[in-house]
């Protein structure tokens, strides 16, 4: 690490998450190293003008903390694959953005000597800039060994989040619990606009729109009010 905490920065995984991550660093003052390929490279472009392209590896050997943001089915083989082409570097710190996993799931670069981070933005991306005015407004779930916990939460505020910490064992309830608002949510919204397009409502979306912003304000906050009455979330633990 860089004397004035700069860190060279590493982009592994082109999808909506790991570009906008990459921005957010950036604006905080960390070197974007280089981003690995996506399937949308204007996009990328426009997130992160002027970042290299390069491939995994490469992306890892230039990079002081790499940020690891591939689908969830895609991370335990990325990560041993990098170990057996001694990607990984001692000292370098691993940031995977996955809500299953906490920090095991990076026990082959930790054999190598890096450091393990798990930060989970609670919020849906875009892949866009609209998301850097999303991400000051969201939580972020941080799981990591004690002795670096500090620097996950540091990270977590430098991308504009409020961390709050998950254990390492409560990580495939709180994917559970993020996978339900939002999945259930969609299927929800989707079901009744396909109901109201039926029975002729023009523009259904927008129709529903100030319904469900509403009802879903006015369920955070009994969710708000249930959570002082009856404790903290199991999710979410003492360091």
């Amino acid at each position: 690490m860089r004397r004035d905490g700069r860190l060279g920065v590493g982009i592994i995984g082109a999808g909506r998450v790991g570009p906008v991550l990459g921005a957010a660093l950036a604006g905080a003052g960390h070197a974007l190293t280089g981003v690995t390929a996506g399937s949308d490279p204007e996009r990328v472009e426009a997130v992160l003008p002027g970042v290299p392209v390069l491939d995994a590896v490469e992306v890892a050997r230039r990079s002081e903390l790499v940020v690891v943001a591939v689908p969830h089915d895609q991370l335990p083989g990325l990560v041993k694959g990098l170990a057996d082409l001694g990607g990984w570097q001692p000292g370098q710190l691993i940031l995977h953005t996955d809500p299953a996993y906490g920090v095991a799931v990076l026990g082959p670069a930790m054999a190598l000597g890096a450091i393990p981070l798990a930060v989970h933005p609670a919020m849906t991306f875009t892949g866009t800039s609209m998301d850097l005015r999303q991400l000051p407004h969201s939580y972020a779930a941080v799981t990591a060994p004690g002795p670096v916990l500090p620097i996950a939460q540091a990270l977590a505020v430098e991308i504009g989040c409020e961390p709050v910490v998950v254990g390492e064992a409560d990580r495939p309830d709180y994917a559970e619990a993020i996978a339900t608002a939002t999945e259930f949510s969609r299927s929800i919204v989707r079901q009744a606009a396909s109901i109201l397009a039926r029975v002729g409502v023009d523009n259904p979306g927008s129709y529903l729109s100030s319904l469900v912003h509403s009802t879903v304000d006015h369920a955070l906050a009994d969710a708000g009010r249930r959570v002082t009455d009856e404790g903290p979330l199991d999710v979410t633990i003492d360091g």
